[in-house]
């Protein structure tokens, strides 16, 4: 047997937004979520901008003694995940052993407590080891994020942590599927967390050449598909997506956003950075998960695009979405919402897997802001600076990571 499953809860801390409602609005005005870095001292760095949460204050989700254990990353999925909970109707506290064990965890990262492990062994060098905390094995791990959010809940169905670079938020909405599909939880959480606004994983992605550089223009550096971009612009947060058997959600009452009818992986197999130039890894990825889905390609209506910002990327996922869509990539509906978001690497999937249902209940699709001089290769559409009405009723979402990881998931409008 394969149940259904839908979606029931959605929760985001977003650089635009620290609500899913507030997220929606700045990816309707257009808005930039870039700025200089004030996280740390940024001077010495070649990119001296990013995508930061901007009032972000832990203490609303947790604990004060919590907060000061946790690191960032660990916060913002706790709080993501608070939100999904409440979005979707749920109360742990109600609920009895056997419910509690039929509800899972999945929290992916792409780099996990890195902000937790640099100012440990800032103190370990100036003090010594005695005074690292003891916090640090346990918080810095990639697994941590999930494992708070069960504790926090009392969740013991299946748990544990995706870490696929940029293609993170995507794997963990497709394990979650898959162990739903199959019986083994009527409820799963699943989503990204990812806070690397600090000083070792920025100086290595400018190493990498991989960010954008535009410090005296820091609201329009994020620019997918424009001629002149020049990399990708670091954003942090996290997305939280509650997703159930159609049986337990129906049986339940709960509002029902949409529902999750594909899911496609694959690998490059090329280069543990660059793109597959011809994106025939991405292609695969979106062919088989409009093949889980039951779906021809030109029933999808909208593609929230991986597309960061960078020369190579953009190009490759349009390649492959010309491949994957033949004529119909001319009348498709596309846009990469991090052009206002940034690049949130392993929470980028499940917060634009969140943007793709919000395109779908509102019938809107987002815009790729920044797009003044289209790169002539990328030749789609790619629903330029403002947002634009359309009907969507079956939706895909793009994440690619590092290492050659792809993913595409296929999102529709629940239809009873």
């Amino acid at each position: 047997m394969r149940h259904r499953v839908v979606i029931t809860g959605l929760g985001a801390v977003t650089p635009i937004g620290l609500t899913v409602d507030d997220f929606w609005a700045g990816l309707m005005r257009g808005e930039s979520g870039a700025g200089p870095i004030t996280r740390f001292d940024a001077s010495a760095h070649k990119t001296q901008i990013a995508c930061q949460l901007k009032g972000f204050d832990p203490n609303m989700y947790m604990g004060r003694k919590a907060a000061r254990r946790y690191d960032p990353f660990a916060q913002y999925g706790l709080a993501a995940a608070k939100q999904a909970v409440e979005d979707a109707g749920l109360d742990p506290a109600s609920m009895d052993e056997a419910e509690l064990e039929n509800v899972g965890v999945i929290l992916g990262t792409g780099i996990g407590g890195i902000e937790m492990l640099e100012n440990e062994w800032l103190t370990m060098q100036e003090y010594g080891p005695n005074r690292v905390s003891p916090f640090l094995g346990p918080m810095m791990i990639a697994n941590s994020g999930a494992g708070v959010i069960a504790i926090e809940y009392g969740f013991k169905g299946p748990n544990h942590a995706v870490v696929s670079a940029c293609a993170t938020g995507n794997h963990s909405l497709g394990d979650a599927l898959l162990l739903l599909r199959h019986g083994y939880a009527n409820v799963m959480l699943a989503g990204g967390a990812e806070a690397t606004i600090t000083p070792l994983p920025m100086a290595g992605f400018e190493a990498m050449k991989a960010l954008s550089t535009r410090n005296d223009d820091p609201q329009r550096a994020s620019r997918p598909f424009d001629q002149d971009r020049d990399g990708f612009v670091a954003g942090e947060g996290a997305g939280v997506l509650i997703l159930e058997t159609l049986e337990h959600a129906q049986a339940r009452g709960a509002t029902i956003h949409a529902e999750i009818v594909g899911y496609g992986a694959s690998s490059d197999a090329y280069h543990v950075a660059a793109p597959d130039p011809e994106g025939r890894g991405v292609y695969l990825a979106m062919r088989r998960a409009l093949r889980d889905a039951d779906l021809a390609p030109s029933d999808v209506d909208y593609v929230n695009l991986h597309a960061t910002s960078t020369p190579l990327g953009d190009l490759a996922e349009t390649q492959a979405i010309k491949r994957v869509f033949g004529d119909h990539a001319q009348t498709l509906k596309t846009s990469s919402t991090k052009s206002m978001t940034g690049h949130l690497l392993g929470a980028a999937g499940a917060i634009e897997a969140i943007a793709t249902i919000l395109a779908i209940r509102n019938q809107t699709a987002p815009p790729t802001i920044n797009l003044m001089n289209q790169d002539p290769a990328c030749d789609l559409d790619y629903t330029p600076n403002e947002p634009q009405t359309h009907p969507i009723e079956v939706a895909a979402s793009n994440a690619f990571g590092f290492g050659g990881h792809n993913t595409t998931v296929i999102l529709r409008r629940f239809d009873g």
